[in-house]
């Protein structure tokens, strides 16, 4: 069986809920851990309670030596040109290539306060536009045109160039039809949220995806249960939060998650870190080799992009490390060596 290329992303601590002096340290420690345990890049969210996406890549950059940010891009919030200038920049001035991850949508009342009244449809439409602009800027060297419904540039050059061994790797969300559309006119990688086993079946083979989940996993699944209780204990204050955050978001992903369950007691699928606010995925909880089996499922399914909840530490990034490499032996069906998951920079996880 040919090597299988697995892209791991962490995900950078969000601004809301930490104290201010001690917020930089802490992105610049899940950033180290993230790089040390091979991931090839790390989300950084973008919304309006949140610092800017773009100075937390700066400093996440500066602080590690191949850790490629994946920010999350709002197209109401800067112009494409903007968006290119940026990526590009970073390039120049340090040779590092960024992901992008592509936001139609957001909360509707961070979008009312934008004066954005657009559909979520037509949103994706836009999102199309706003990205091919940005690619034909980076993709250089001539002088883009472009006349859309929603943007329009004419001659527009974008300097410094960006080297093509640099070109962003672009994420769009693949969980509503508008989504998907929007995914193969851009040829990006379809971001979607794992079901409870047995309820997914195979997507497009023409279409890169990946997935974003949790994982809290041990050699014995009692000891995964416990630390995965501990951390996200049932809150009353975080369901309220939750019910209302439903009530102000027409993401599809959102309300997919919301009517999801997990199909049995002994389910490895857990909803409770979404369900009280504690975070924005589904956590995969169990012993080393149940959850292994179920990323080895993904894997088979197509998946090649894993998109991890924030780290709370890096003992638990060693125990992911674990997990994932267990994941990639039971897709082989062989004993795999370490070599076998690779970022596409080159460093395994080890």
């Amino acid at each position: 069986m040919p090597e299988i290329q697995i892209d791991l992303f962490s995900t950078c601590p969000p601004s809301n809920g930490c104290e201010r002096g001690a917020y930089v340290q802490k992105v610049i420690d899940a950033a180290r851990w993230s790089e040390r345990a091979g991931c090839q890049g790390t989300l950084v969210y973008t919304d309006n309670s949140l610092v800017d996406p773009w100075l937390l890549s700066q400093i996440i950059i500066q602080q590690t030596e191949r850790l490629c940010p994946l920010v999350a891009v709002q197209p109401v919030y800067m112009h494409p040109y903007t968006v290119a200038k940026m990526v590009a920049s970073i390039g120049h001035l340090h040779g590092r290539r960024v992901y992008l991850n592509m936001v139609a949508g957001g909360f509707k009342n961070d979008l009312n306060a934008l004066r954005d009244p657009t559909p979520h449809d037509q949103r994706y439409d836009r999102l199309v536009e706003y990205t091919t602009i940005i690619k034909a800027l980076l993709a250089g060297p001539l002088a883009v045109s472009y006349d859309g419904a929603f943007h329009a540039v004419e001659k527009l050059k974008l300097s410094p160039s960006l080297p093509p061994a640099l070109f962003p790797g672009v994420f769009v969300s693949g969980s509503s039809e508008a989504g998907l559309k929007a995914v193969k006119a851009l040829q990006a990688t379809a971001v979607k949220y794992p079901t409870p086993a047995g309820e997914e079946t195979p997507g497009d083979p023409s279409i890169a995806w990946g997935i974003r989940v949790g994982v809290i996993a041990r050699e014995d699944s009692d000891e995964a249960w416990t630390i995965a209780r501990a951390r996200f204990p049932e809150e009353r204050k975080g369901q309220l939060t939750h019910q209302l955050a439903m009530k102000v978001s027409d993401s599809s992903w959102h309300r997919q998650l919301s009517g999801s369950e997990a199909t049995a007691p002994d389910a490895i699928y857990w909803l409770a870190p979404f369900q009280n606010y504690k975070s924005m995925c589904p956590y995969l909880v169990g012993s080393y080799a149940r959850v292994a089996g179920e990323l080895a499922r993904q894997i088979a399914l197509g998946c090649r992009t894993f998109i991890l909840d924030v780290p709370p530490n890096e003992e638990e990034l060693e125990h992911t490390r674990i997990v994932f490499n267990r994941a990639i032996d039971t897709h082989r069906g062989v004993g795999a060596s370490e070599d076998d998951l690779r970022t596409r920079t080159g460093p395994h996880i080890k």
